[in-house]
């Protein structure tokens, strides 16, 4: 019997936008399931760092960028390459060195995974000044460069398409250290029940247009009730999801407003079981973030983008409409009138259902598992064979 410490995975990440908590869940989840004798330990380095200063922060950032997004704009325009300005402003965040140490001088990781770019930079210092050796792998959740994810001393950089691949080499990034795998999706995204199982779950038409609107985790969505109230101008009544994530008092005020709609309409706050809804979608309505559109990719299912936020939601979107896997639209005229479209039309959404086949994976995740075991057995490696003095590991197993 094995009685050897279980290996410590150390997933930094942090809940300033969804995406950034999703893909850690992720790669957790894949390392708990698929790493022998491997326990990952995730951590929100904003909490952990700034304790006192984390609630009114997130507090700020959660309205700012929806309040005030051309500010928003600004500071990401303005740091997007490596500038005095950008150095300044993220000397701020960088501050929280000394805890984030501490933290690894305790759990002592084989690898230090980073899902949010504050935490690759604070990683990357550490390594830097010689406060610790051990392999970092940067996750990027969007499909866009930015300052902010790139350092000297990361080893391995994981990314959601070619195209990211190859502006990091642009930037100056060594080719071998970027694996482009696709932004990681959970496991229920490859174990999806069959889609005849799931309509009757929801007691859904498969003959009827069905809808899935997505707001975000807070629940972010355009004009709000206005942009609601407009689908029923829709002139053929569809089957409607729309998800409202945390937005409890949207979620109250649609179940008022929409009651009597001639749609089939189901209003869901926070949904653990979103790929079922996805499966039985034909068509999403979403910001385009990183890792909700990855995932209606991974299920295949067609993405309508309206109300991107500034900064890295505007280049997601440039990406996967060029890409072929989405359209896009900018006022709620536009919006409705496209979904009246292709509720009459579908060949638009088999074209894009084809582009997704061809070029993404449901396993992503499983895909970046391999490139972080990796990066932790280099590193084992190179402290047996430099002299120091640890403990021998033993070989890795992934029962992939």
């Amino acid at each position: 019997m094995n009685n050897r410490e279980k290996d410590k995975y150390l997933i930094l990440s942090a809940t300033f936008g969804e995406g950034h908590k999703q893909v850690a869940n992720a790669i957790s989840e894949a390392i708990s399931n698929m790493v022998a004798d491997a326990e990952p330990i995730t951590i929100d380095i904003m909490e952990w760092v700034h304790p006192n200063l984390y609630p009114i922060s997130h507090y700020i950032y959660k309205k700012g960028i929806k309040k005030f997004p051309q500010v928003y704009s600004f500071l990401y325009k303005k740091t997007r390459v490596k500038s005095s300005f950008s150095v300044k402003l993220n000397s701020i965040f960088l501050s929280g060195m000394q805890t984030v140490l501490k933290i690894i001088q305790e759990i002592k990781p084989k690898v230090v995974v980073s899902t949010y770019p504050f935490a690759a930079g604070i990683i990357s210092r550490l390594k830097e000044q010689g406060l610790i050796d051990i392999p970092a792998v940067t996750i990027i959740t969007d499909y866009t460069d930015h300052s902010y994810w790139i350092h000297s001393s990361t080893d391995q950089y994981v990314v959601g398409s070619a195209r990211l691949r190859d502006q990091l080499i642009a930037l100056g990034v060594e080719a071998d250290k970027i694996k482009n795998t696709g932004i990681p999706v959970r496991k229920r995204f490859m174990d999806v029940l069959p889609k005849d199982l799931l309509l009757e779950k929801y007691m859904i038409n498969p003959n009827i247009f069905t809808l899935l609107i997505m707001g975000g985790g807070d629940g972010f969505f355009g004009k709000g009730l206005s942009t609601f109230k407009a689908l029923e101008s829709i002139s053929t009544p569809i089957q409607l999801f729309i998800v409202c994530g945390k937005n409890k008092k949207l979620k109250t005020q649609l179940e008022s407003e929409l009651k009597d709609s001639k749609h089939d309409v189901r209003i869901l706050g926070y949904c653990e079981s979103i790929e079922e809804l996805m499966v039985i979608s034909d068509l999403m309505i979403s910001k385009p973030g990183g890792v909700t559109t990855s995932e209606a990719m991974a299920m295949d299912l067609p993405i309508l983008i309206y109300h991107s936020l500034p900064g890295q939601e505007e280049d997601n979107a440039a990406y996967l409409c060029r890409s072929g896997f989405a359209l896009s639209v900018k006022t709620e005229e536009e919006l409705i009138a496209q979904v009246e479209n292709l509720v009459h039309d579908s060949a638009p959404l088999s074209w894009m259902k084809q582009r997704m086949k061809k070029y993404q994976t449901k396993t992503s995740s499983i895909d970046a598992l391999r490139v972080i075991v990796g990066a932790a057995r280099r590193g084992s490696l190179l402290n047996a064979t430099s002299g120091r003095t640890i403990q021998k590991q033993e070989e890795i197993e992934v029962s992939i």
